[in-house]
């Protein structure tokens, strides 16, 4: 029976440092060799993937995991796409896995077959949403609580710095190239306007919604949708913003000014799903995960 035990008491070790050398791995190789070099395997806790549905506001939100290996929690990054979200930066999130982290992707409700209707408030409500489900699958899911984090693009910038605003839980994100829905709403050329609600209205992947209904709250409630007043409630929040042009500078620039955790803000040559930039792209976000 002592010998058993001291067997088993072994073998209980052997696996734990096992763990924590491959978690120590994740942390310790630069954003290189996660670019190049395949995960090692886990036994009893290999990286997998997870079909998840998440409850939000009544409406059911498609989504899946990418899930990292080892029994340990780990951080995890939420991917919020854009409008209506053609580009998922899928190829990020491989490399973030391999980086330590699970990676969590969803459809905002209304939107590409998620329940529900489609809106610009709504969307930040589903950020909430899902936030609220790591915490609550914390434990199944193997997260980190408390570190959870943001890669949002366009459309996605705007909700993800929406809701950090009001999630203390969010503590870090890249913003790419984000969409000032209010500029857009208050669009004064009338033939670029009508041209973006005309777009709108073609989305069959967005549920119950027009160019005009989609805008019309914007125009409402000014206050609720403008940028340029976040940055006081986001200066404890480390932010990176990548854009492919200066459009956005001014209100970010706001932002950073009131940032005191830490900021970064760059223009890249690139189009605006940052094509001819993925490689450069990953590795950033290795880079400012890592810190």
């Amino acid at each position: 029976m002592k010998h058993t035990f001291l067997a088993l008491a072994t073998c209980a070790g052997l696996l734990a440092a096992c763990l924590a050398q491959t978690a120590a791995h994740a942390q310790t190789v630069n954003a290189t060799e996660h670019l190049t070099t395949d995960l090692r395997d886990v036994v009893g806790a290999p990286a997998g993937l997870e079909e998840l549905t998440i409850a939000s506001h009544g409406s059911r939100l498609a989504a899946f995991m990418y899930t990292a290996a080892g029994s340990q929690l780990h951080p995890t990054l939420l991917l919020l796409h854009g409008f209506p979200g053609n580009e998922r930066n899928l190829d990020v999130a491989q490399a973030v896995r391999r980086a330590g982290w699970n990676v969590l992707y969803f459809d905002y409700r209304g939107s590409w077959g998620s329940e529900g209707d489609f809106s610009f408030a709504n969307c930040v409500e589903d950020v909430a949403s899902v936030v609220r489900f790591c915490q609550q699958q914390a434990k199944p899911l193997r997260i980190d609580t408390t570190r959870l984090a943001l890669l949002a693009h366009s459309m996605g910038g705007w909700a993800g710095l929406q809701a950090m605003a009001q999630l203390p839980a969010l503590k870090k994100a890249v913003i790419l190239s984000p969409w000032d829905i209010y500029t857009a709403a208050t669009e004064t050329d009338k033939a670029r306007l009508a041209a973006l609600e005309q777009n709108v209205d073609g989305l069959f992947m967005l549920h119950n919604t027009s160019g005009k209904a989609l805008l019309a709250p914007v125009l409402a409630n000014a206050s609720a949708y403008q940028l340029t007043a976040l940055g006081p409630r986001l200066r404890t929040r480390q932010l990176v913003f990548l854009d492919e042009n200066r459009r956005n500078e001014a209100w970010i620039k706001l932002i950073g000014a009131a940032n005191k955790a830490g900021f970064r803000y760059e223009v890249w040559a690139t189009d605006h799903p940052f094509s001819n930039k993925r490689v450069a792209l990953t590795k950033t976000v290795l880079d400012f995960l890592r810190q």
